[in-house]
């Protein structure tokens, strides 16, 4: 018998380091794991998630075990969910040693949207990213969504003697949540604070609809972060939140672009 099988293999990650500087974040990213992801009819959404899996590492160890962030994700097979972010959290921390840790989650959503006239159903993707965070024992979750929507420029109607030059935006909705909120809720505050919402599929009526609700709805990248932020405010559920919008011009070469970040409520660290 080769006597080598039988010594021990060495602990490279678990030796001390001696330059006594903690880091604070390491793991992994990008990696892809099936989800189910429950929607607000009912239903549940199989998609593919990106996670990006981070601890924080105290300055005595020389690394973390990264394997164990894979069987985390593993260990919970297809359960994960914004109900299920705080356990996935307090189990990494625990396994890993640590009193602070971050989980990333980006996946594809689909709302199944019906056209304004017509009625004709067409699925409409939008990038959805859950972030939860432990630090030093306290929870946080938030959610960030990324909605394609239209604008029209109320400069170019009160300038022009017909007509109006419009285009595709993406709102970036970030916020911070005390409380379930869910997808279709913060999907649905960016749809109607822009000059109109997209859909998958329009007949001929349906597009007669949308370019005039857009030609009567003209509002600047300003308008437009400014009307969601109103919004926001007054939702006791969101405890800070950071609204963009990049309007991605028609007659320029560039984007016009707005932001607005706001804590309702103080972190405590």
């Amino acid at each position: 018998m080769n006597k080598e099988i039988d010594l021990p293999i060495a602990d490279v990650q678990s030796s001390p380091d001696t330059r006594r500087i903690a880091i604070d974040r390491v793991g992994i990213k990008a990696i892809k794991h099936p989800v189910l992801v429950a929607d607000k009819n009912g239903g549940v959404q199989h998609t593919i998630a990106v996670f990006n899996m981070y601890v924080n590492l105290p300055h005595n160890f020389k690394g973390t075990h990264m394997s164990r962030f894979v069987e985390i994700l593993n260990s919970r097979e297809r359960e994960i969910s914004v109900e299920s972010f705080e356990s996935i959290l307090r189990e990494m921390i625990e396994r890993l040693e640590t009193d602070s840790g971050h989980i990333e989650m980006s996946f594809p959503y689909f709302v199944n949207k019906s056209a304004p006239i017509s009625g004709v159903k067409s699925l409409l993707d939008y990038e959805v990213t859950f972030i939860g965070e432990i630090i030093k024992n306290e929870y946080f979750f938030t959610m960030k969504v990324i909605v394609p929507v239209t604008s029209l420029c109320p400069c170019s109607k009160k300038i022009s003697n017909y007509g109006a030059h419009n285009q595709r935006s993406h709102v970036s909705i970030s916020v911070r949540t005390n409380s379930f909120v869910w997808i279709e809720d913060m999907i649905r505050v960016a749809e109607n604070n822009a000059s109109c919402e997209l859909y998958g599929l329009l007949k001929r009526p349906d597009e007669k609809y949308v370019t005039e609700r857009a030609y009567d709805n003209p509002k600047f990248v300003e308008d437009i972060v400014r009307d969601i932020a109103e919004t926001l405010n007054h939702d006791e559920r969101i405890d800070g939140y950071v609204v963009e919008s990049e309007n991605f011009e028609s007659i320029h070469n560039h984007s016009a672009y707005a932001l607005i970040e706001k804590n309702k409520k103080k972190r405590s660290h």
